[in-house]
């Protein structure tokens, strides 16, 4: 009976650990409040790409970090890069 208790009461550490694990601050932020900032910047260039006719916002993707945005995806022209990264 003593090493089934065992176990169990490995896989619950285990679990917990897992837990705790997936509550931390992703993507290196070092904070909360980091993160919601970056999503919000994240956000107003994405509406902003996607509201210009010049550039088709749908193939850009926008990720910020530490309030420095980067954009990756295709263009059709180095026109409508350019046009992307203003």
């Amino acid at each position: 009976m003593k090493p089934v208790r065992t176990l169990i009461l490995a896989a619950c550490v285990g679990a917990s650990l897992a837990t705790v694990a997936g509550c931390s601050v992703i993507r290196g932020q070092e904070s909360v409040s980091s993160y919601a900032d970056d999503a919000s910047i994240t956000a107003e260039v994405k509406a902003k790409l996607i509201d210009s006719k010049a550039v088709d916002g749908g193939a850009v993707n926008v990720q910020t970090m530490h309030g420095e945005v980067a954009l990756s995806g295709f263009a059709k022209s180095t026109t409508e890069r350019d046009r992307a990264g203003q």
